[in-house]
């Protein structure tokens, strides 16, 4: 049971159903509380707006009802003024039919939005209810901008909605030195930037204006009261018809451009806003996705290869059974999809770990090895050096009849793997069972917006973790255009690449898939500084001019 409230089976059953106002935080699904997370996992309904439902949707059990919301009010939305939903009444009658429902909004819901009226009629209702507080958007906002709104000598800090402020509440604050936090919307900026001036606020008051805050589409700028409108559109932002967005504007000394250079952490990380493809297996894309998103990346998985169980599974089943009884001194997984076919035959013959007792385990490097010891099974021998099957035949002891009983090693492949590793261990005395256990065929072709963002410059990079991921790729989808970074995990890889026609940038300095992501973000890195160095403005590569040369870089 979790310290921060009880367990989604702890709770009683309610006649009268129950009503979670949850704050979802400002965009960033890590912002998310435990609490939070909890009471999503018990939810039987989930309330929540389109743009928050992403960040919710995960975290809520298998079967949760997600009811739309819908427009009440049409001319709103041609306003550009936030629409009226059905919210409480789908809140209401759930509850009411003794479910448990969890209404989720942005931001805070004390703070943020008009979640107070639905709370009144629950009450009104007699149906119970509770809070979950999230991060509000005025406050998680400046800080992934990188301005606070406090420091050591404190300072008064202001929340003001522009679209519901009174000339009093804006007398008073042009009237302060008070930092104000003020929500408003993109084509208002200039507006509420001339309010506060006509209040009393200086024209020179530094002010930021940040778009799309805590998710990688995040943008901010820097100017001042009486500069703001002057440079949004110099950056080409206004007019737009996504005037309408909502931003967070922070006014005050603490918006200073020379503060906020040191302080942006969040937009200064090294893929920042970077699109990167990532065609693997979807099984294979999960960690190596999460690590692109701790460089600010937007990882797009597309699976090029799919694995299929081999065509006649009787050698397969062959083998296990020989892993059994005895057959193998040793058992080598070159691949984290070996390691999933050999437990799913176990499981199917009601194996567990326990049959490798015993048996000699390699495993050809370090993601293989983590599958295998989330098996429950430890390897007695990875590579000490370069992670690959000619890594591992460096380490592999050679077959001695004295302290070998058995000279048989039990290799499960692809249908397509090399012969190195068979070669190699012959040559040090070994006889091998080279089973095919799993097939690697072509997937399906992505959809055809993807296909079409891989050939115009949509994607900023693309990783290439072996040949065959390049030849599908190309296969199904086409080969990516120039100004897209090319990143590949090694020199074969690299070589299949440009044979493909493809400019490789970026080589991993191991094969692995985890340097790869690494090498990639040394590569952003460098470019960032490059561009502030020079006085450039800061652009993904999807942003440069095509055609432009690049060098490849080695990290």
């Amino acid at each position: 049971m979790s310290p921060t409230g009880p367990a989604a089976s702890d709770f009683p059953v309610l006649s009268a159903g129950h009503v979670t106002f949850l704050g979802a935080g400002p965009g960033d699904p890590g912002l998310l509380t435990l609490r939070a997370v909890e009471a999503l996992a018990s939810a039987d309904v989930l309330v929540a707006e389109p743009d928050v439902l992403g960040v919710v949707r995960g975290h809520a059990r298998a079967g949760v009802s997600t009811p739309e919301l819908a427009v009440v009010d049409v001319s709103s939305t041609a306003a550009g003024v936030p629409v009226l939903r059905d919210a409480a009444n789908l809140v209401m009658e759930a509850a009411k039919g003794g479910r448990r429902v969890v209404r989720a909004v942005s931001g805070d819901p004390g703070l943020d939005g008009s979640a107070g009226a639905e709370m009144l009629a629950c009450a009104a209702a007699g149906i119970p209810f509770e809070v979950v507080p999230g991060v509000a958007n005025a406050v998680g906002v400046p800080a992934y901008a990188g301005v606070p709104l406090r420091d050591a000598q404190g300072a008064d800090v202001r929340f003001v909605d522009a679209r519901t402020a009174s000339d009093r509440c804006w007398t008073e604050i042009g009237a302060s030195d008070a930092t104000a936090v003020v929500s408003t919307t993109l084509d208002s900026v200039a507006a509420t930037a001339g309010e506060l001036v006509s209040a009393g606020r200086k024209p020179d008051t530094p002010l930021t204006v940040t778009v799309a805050g805590t998710t990688t589409r995040q943008r901010t700028w820097t100017a001042t009261l009486g500069t703001i409108a002057q440079v949004l559109k110099q950056a080409k932002v206004l007019p737009s018809p996504d005037g309408h967005q909502p931003v967070i504007a922070v006014v005050g000394e603490r918006s200073s451009a020379a503060q906020r250079d040191q302080l942006s952490w969040f937009e200064s990380k090294p893929l920042f806003g970077w699109k990167v493809l990532v065609p693997r297996t979807k099984e294979q894309a999960a960690s190596l996705s999460d690590q692109l998103r701790s460089y600010g990346a937007v990882p797009h998985e597309v699976p090029t290869i799919a694995v299929e169980p081999p065509r006649t599974p009787q050698q397969m089943e062959r083998a296990v059974k020989g892993l059994v009884t005895g057959r193998y001194e040793w058992i080598a997984f070159t691949s984290v999809n070996a390691v999933k076919a050999v437990r799913e035959k176990f499981e199917e013959y009601g194996l567990d770990a326990r049959a490798f007792a015993g048996i000699k385990v390699a495993a050809v490097g370090e993601q293989t090895a983590a599958a295998l010891i989330d098996f429950g099974v430890k390897p007695d021998l990875v590579p000490s050096g370069e992670q690959s099957a000619a890594g591992l035949l460096e380490d592999w002891p050679p077959y001695d009849p004295v302290f070998d009983p058995i000279d048989r090693v039990f290799l499960p492949r692809a249908d397509i793997a090399t012969e190195t590793l068979v070669a190699g261990l012959i040559e040090l005395g070994w006889e091998v069972d080279d089973v095919t256990a799993y097939r690697t065929v072509r997937a399906s072709p992505p959809p055809s917006d993807t296909r079409e963002a891989i050939k115009g410059g949509g994607f900023d990079a693309v990783l290439f973790t072996s040949s065959s991921t390049v030849r599908n790729l190309v296969g199904i989808a086409g080969k990516p255009h120039n100004v897209t970074v090319i990143a590949c995990i090694g020199p074969a890889t690299a070589k299949t690449a440009e044979e493909h026609g493809l400019r490789v940038d970026v080589l991993s300095p191991e094969p692995s898939v985890h340097k790869l992501a690494a090498a990639l973000a040394d590569f952003g890195a460098q470019r960032r500084d490059a561009a502030k160095e020079a006085g450039d403005p800061v652009t993904r590569p999807s942003e440069r001019r095509p055609g432009a040369r690049r060098r490849r870089t080695t990290t």
